[in-house]
Parts: C-alpha cells; sequence; structure tokens
C-alpha cells in the first residue's frame, strides 16, 4: 500500500528541492550572503524526496482510493514542513516558518513577517514560488485526484476526461501536460502585463507567480496598494479573475470552440456574482462619499476579486469603508472561485448545488407530486454529488467553529480568532480586526495558533475530509 505513496511523495519533495536552487541563484547574482540556506535546504530535501522516489520505485498503473488519501495528505503536509527550512535558517522561530511556508504553498498569502520589505529578495522569491507551486499543484490536485476520491462531490467531474485511460496515473500524466501549459502561458502574460505597467522585474516575477496562483504574496509591506497604480491594479484584476477560472476550460475552448459545457456554467455563474458583488459595493462606496465612481469601482474591483478568488492582495484597508465592510468580505471570502482552478474556499459550483437544491425544496413543499429533476445548467446531480456536498458543507464549518474556539484558547478574542481561522481556511489571506486584516499581519500571534492556522490552511487546501477520513477507524480496515 505504501510503496506508490511514498514513491509519489518523494517526487514531489524532490521537485521543491529542485525549485530551492532558484531563489539560491538569485542571492548569488545580488548579495552573496542567504544562498547557502537554499543550497543547504536542497540537500535535505533532495536527499529525502530521492531516497523515497529511489527506495519505492516502481511501474504503477494506478492507485486505490486509500493510498489517494494518504498521498494527498503526506506530499501536503510533507513538502510544507520542508518549505519552511529557508526560514528556519534565515533566522524565523520554528512556527513562523512553518506558518509562512502553509500560507505560501497553500497559497493563502497571510505573512509573519511585519517588514516583508526588510526580507533579502532571496526569500521574497522563495514566497513567490511557493505560491506558484502550490496554485499549479493545487489544480491537479483538484482536477485529477478529487473526482477519484469523490470528495465534496467532485465526482461529477470525472466525466471532464472521459477520453482518458481511468488508470489514475495516465490520468494525471495527461492532465498534468494540459494544465501546466497554461498555467505557464497565464503567467508570462501576468508577467508582460506588469512588466508594462510600470513594475520592475523582480516585482513583476514575484507578483505574476502570486497573481495567477491567486496566491497574495507580495513582495510590499502595502501589498499592492504599495504601487499606488491603476494599471497594475488592474492588470492584477484581471489575473486573478482568470486564475479563478478552470485551467482546463481555456484547453476545452480552444479545443472545441465552444463554451457549452458545465465548466461554462460555472464560469458564467463565477463571473455574474462576481459582478453582482463589485457593482453593489461601488456603488456603496460612491453613493457614501467614499470615493468618486472610478475610483470606488477600482477599489471595488480589485479587493472584492482578491478576497472572492482567495488571493489576499489588497490596496488599500478596506474596513476603513464601515463596519458593515467586514460583514461582507467573510462572505466574499466564503464564496470562492472556480473548481479545477487555483482559487480556494467553498468553490462556486458547491453553491450552484446548494441553491439549485434549495430551489427544488420550495418548489416540493407547496408541489410535493411533482417531480423535479435537480440541475446545474444542463448537468443533472445525482443524489450522491449532492448528499456528497451537504456533507462536505457541514464538516466545513463544524471545522470552522472548531479551530475557532482553539485559537480564542490561545488568547484573542472571538472576531480575531474566527476571521483568522476563516482567512485561512478559504484561503484567503487577511481577516479583519487590527491584527489579521488587511492592514495588520499574523506575527504577533502565538505559535500555538500559528500552528493550529498553518494546519488550517492545508487543511482547507485539501477539502477537509481528504484529511478526515484517514482519522477514521473504517479507513485502516
Amino acid at each position: 500500500m505504501w510503496q506508490p505513496v511514498l514513491m509519489i511523495s518523494g517526487y514531489f519533495i524532490s521537485v521543491l528541492g529542485l525549485a530551492m536552487l532558484v531563489p539560491a541563484g538569485v542571492d548569488i547574482y545580488y548579495t552573496q550572503t542567504n544562498w547557502s540556506y537554499f543550497i543547504t535546504s536542497s540537500i535535505i530535501s533532495l536527499f529525502i524526496g530521492l531516497s523515497l522516489f529511489l527506495a519505492n520505485n516502481n511501474k504503477i498503473r494506478n492507485i486505490t482510493q486509500q493510498q489517494g488519501y494518504l498521498l494527498t495528505c503526506i506530499s501536503w503536509f510533507s513538502v510544507a514542513l520542508l518549505a519552511s527550512l529557508p526560514f528556519i535558517l534565515y533566522g524565523s522561530s520554528p512556527a513562523d516558518a512553518v506558518f509562512e511556508a502553509a500560507s505560501g504553498i497553500s497559497t493563502t498569502g497571510a505573512s509573519i513577517y511585519a517588514d516583508v520589505e526588510s526580507l533579502p529578495r532571496s526569500i521574497l522569491l522563495w514566497r513567490a514560488l511557493l505560491n506558484g507551486l502550490g496554485g499549479v499543484g493545487i489544480v491537479i490536485f483538484a482536477i485529477a485526484l478529487l473526482p477519484f476520491l469523490g470528495i465534496g462531490g467532485m465526482q461529477i467531474f470525472q466525466r471532464e476526461n472521459s477520453d482518458v485511460n481511468e488508470k489514475f496515473m495516465p490520468k494525471i500524466s495527461y492532465i498534468a501536460k494540459r494544465i501546466i501549459l497554461v498555467y505557464i502561458i497565464l503567467n508570462l502574460l501576468c508577467l508582460s502585463s506588469l512588466k508594462l505597467a510600470g513594475m520592475g522585474w523582480f516585482d513583476a516575477v514575484c507578483h505574476a507567480l502570486a497573481t495567477v496562483a491567486t496566491g497574495g504574496m507580495s513582495t510590499k509591506n502595502a501589498s499592492v496598494g504599495a504601487f499606488n497604480s491603476a494599471s497594475i491594479e488592474w492588470s492584477i484584476t484581471l489575473f486573478m479573475f482568470l486564475g479563478a477560472i478552470p485551467l482546463t476550460f481555456y484547453h476545452s475552448v480552444w479545443a472545441t470552440k465552444s463554451l457549452h459545457s458545465l465548466r461554462s456554467s460555472q464560469v458564467a455563474a463565477f463571473i455574474k456574482i462576481l459582478g453582482f458583488y463589485i457593482i453593489c459595493v461601488t456603488l456603496w462606496l460612491w453613493s457614501d462619499g467614499i470615493y468618486d465612481f472610478s475610483t470606488a469601482f477600482r477599489q471595488a474591483a480589485f479587493n472584492i476579486t482578491s478576497i472572492v478568488t482567495s488571493t489576499g492582495f489588497v490596496s488599500c484597508d478596506y474596513l476603513k469603508w464601515s463596519v458593515f465592510a467586514g460583514t461582507i468580505f467573510i462572505i466574499f471570502a466564503l464564496t470562492g472561485g472556480c473548481t479545477g482552478s487555483t482559487a480556494g474556499s467553498i468553490k462556486i459550483f458547491r453553491w450552484q448545488v446548494v441553491f439549485a437544491y434549495l430551489k427544488k425544496a420550495l418548489i416540493t413543499t407547496t408541489e410535493p407530486n411533482r417531480l423535479v429533476p435537480l440541475k446545474v445548467g444542463q448537468s443533472n446531480i445525482s443524489n450522491e454529488v449532492t448528499v456528497s456536498i451537504f456533507t462536505f458543507l457541514a464538516i466545513y464549518s463544524l471545522s470552522i467553529a472548531v479551530l475557532t474556539v482553539l485559537v480564542s484558547i490561545c488568547g484573542f478574542d472571538f472576531v480575531t480568532s474566527f476571521s483568522a481561522v476563516i482567512a485561512c481556511m478559504t484561503n484567503s489571506g487577511p481577516g479583519i480586526g487590527d491584527i489579521v486584516g488587511p492592514s495588520g499581519n499574523y506575527s504577533s500571534l502565538t505559535d500555538t495558533a500559528k500552528y493550529i492556522l498553518a494546519f488550517a490552511m492545508i487543511f482547507g487546501r485539501l477539502e477537509v475530509m481528504t484529511v478526515i477520513v484517514i482519522f477514521t477507524k473504517n479507513f485502516w480496515k
């Protein structure tokens, strides 16, 4: 059972080890002061990764569901822990390093560094690279593995790749090639856009990696607001939106020249919901005289897109708009992007199923003999998928409650605890309040709280059920 799990996990760890050589090279080029931290971390990661890979190397044609769950948990948590090595060697405490690494690889964007601009370029680039690796990794996981495991209703997306061998390994190889190509193209386009908008090359590379991955790791203390540039904000807004659309959608449109699929239905719903949020907040900011109309539209579009797509960039402290802002931004964070995108949170497709079910329930309440199919777009949703989604939402909500209690036990008020857990579970980054809000950071939290929230980031990114199931008795029978 363990051989394919350890082999594939070793492969992922080896990729992480090789990625560490990139910031090492950047440091050698610029300062020649911190490169040894990354070389040492790379050697450790490559030794562990290659040892696991070579010791368990074998032709894998398929994996079981049990192995799929173990592979997901072991690979993501082990990568997050090893990704913390450069931060530890740089001088951060283990709790800070694990938090920052988990935030990067889960594309959360929360940070424990109060003064980001004082960090060397190698560390800044490593944070952005973790966003980039986590972004493409989570898309492959969501499209290739989640349907296979049947987590949260994602089994409906199995037919998106019906032209592929049903065995897991050939499928993930085929899917990965398509996704990585689209992902690279989007990053290059974003990089070019930011450079043309006035960013320097280094900032543009870091922000492109963090934008398409909807990761939110900025090189500035004030995030994107530090650039004070409308063109930069609009460029990032566009690519945050594009990153929150299923990456297979681009390939599908190119190959079929058609938008008629479940994915396009999900994309259409995402556009409508995001547009509705932006228009409402724009009109509110303008009518209250907080901004003129064009500024209100730009600030609303940027910050709402950032939160809904779980990116975490900010262009201003939106909590200063009013007390009401904190409430609506919690709602925005829980919305999420599309399934199969780099965005986190609950996801649009699940909300579509929930509202379709509620609509059906309201009709059958007054017309009990009427047969009402449960449909999302043109697709019929089975009872199995519906139960899976409601189970996911129940466990997701319960997990937020439990983690909020655990963080509050560490000595923090309810608003800080609750919003920090929401921000980390949904991978959206900033919470509410002075401590973890858009103008704050997570540096003042206790070590215990940081470990809890680091777990919450990976836990939420892996769709909660993937982690919980391995702690059940039936799983090990």
